[in-house]
């Protein structure tokens, strides 16, 4: 084992996060220090890019506060990350939408991708094929 896989391992992120990419609207709940007081803040923004690998990997999150576009970039492993919310997952075709700093308004929006609803459990139709196909 290397150095560099001993470091990942000890700064792997103890808590499951969920699935997601570029596209998604997410809420991002962040530890935040003051002094020696701490709350938890949230970022709700829809993710424009992922980026790295292990320990190192990150994400962007964009979001329009007071008619101004805000991006932030979190740290993917980061111990003041409490837990990731995934609202809506999008339908883009690339993996970074740097296109959308560009938009504005109802162009800005992101398609939702479709999901069915099988046996009370939300499934994309990809999922849906590859079970009537085993069965």
């Amino acid at each position: 084992m290397g150095l560099l896989e001993y470091a990942e391992g000890k700064l792997a992120h103890k808590n499951k996060l969920p699935d997601f990419k570029a596209g998604d609207t997410v809420t991002v709940h962040y530890k935040i220090k003051e002094g020696d007081k701490e709350r938890v803040q949230q970022y709700q923004g829809v993710v424009l890019q992922r980026r790295g690998t292990g320990a190192l990997e990150s994400f962007t999150v964009r979001k329009i506060s007071n008619g101004v576009g805000v991006e932030r970039i979190f740290p993917l492993n980061s111990p003041y990350i409490e837990k990731i919310e995934v609202n809506k997952q999008g339908s883009v075709r690339r993996a970074r939408i740097f296109y959308l700093r560009k938009l504005t308004g109802k162009k800005a929006r992101i398609a939702q991708k479709k999901n069915l609803i099988v046996g009370g459990e939300t499934e994309t139709p990809a999922a849906v094929n590859e079970t009537a196909a085993a069965q």
